[in-house]
């Protein structure tokens, strides 16, 4: 396993272009989905309108984050035939001054619900990132470790609000799309 040592490693070690299949149990429907996708990560500049429009909503100066960027995603779903998606999110880590690797992470669109959130993280002695995001109605969790700097995992739980079940479940194997 490819030990991230810091924050900022597993933010710039995810930059660039993934494949990505994932297998999720919806607990609620009874159903398996599996979903491939192509992610985008790309570096933001702290002065980039959509970074700036972020951290104005949640009151964060500048000088306090650290690596934003943009996600965007498209892919195809077994769920229904034919059915495919694509989004884009703007993150902002905002790492905890007394605790490099803790932070909280500012969104402009969530996973679990597609509003506005803020979660918290932290990065594990183990290089694992874990984020934990309150929504309305939901929780989500987000586990993502890198076993080499090319392939990447990522466990996902969404929970009622309570906290007192599981609704999805699911994993994830991302592999970087190397330029030829």
């Amino acid at each position: 396993m490819a030990i991230v040592k810091h924050v900022a490693e597993f933010f710039e070690q995810s930059f660039g272009r993934w494949r990505s299949q994932r297998s999720g149990h919806h607990l609620a429907f009874s159903h398996f989905e599996e979903v491939r996708s192509t992610i985008d990560i790309e570096p933001l500049t702290v002065a980039d309108p959509a970074v700036v429009a972020l951290c104005q909503r949640y009151a964060v100066c500048a000088e306090a984050i650290t690596h934003p960027f943009r996600m965007r995603w498209q892919g195809e779903s077994d769920w229904e035939e034919n059915a495919t998606f694509e989004g884009s999110t703007v993150l902002v880590p905002v790492p905890d001054p007394g605790d490099a690797t803790r932070g909280k992470l500012l969104r402009d669109q969530g996973y679990a619900e597609t509003v506005a959130a803020v979660g918290e993280y932290a990065l594990g002695p183990d290089g694992t990132f874990v984020l934990f995001t309150d929504y309305e109605r939901a929780s989500a969790e987000e586990r993502i470790w890198f076993a080499t700097p090319n392939v990447r995992f990522r466990v996902s739980l969404i929970r009622t609000r309570d906290g007192a079940g599981v609704t999805t479940a699911s994993f994830s194997s991302e592999i970087r799309a190397l330029a030829k």
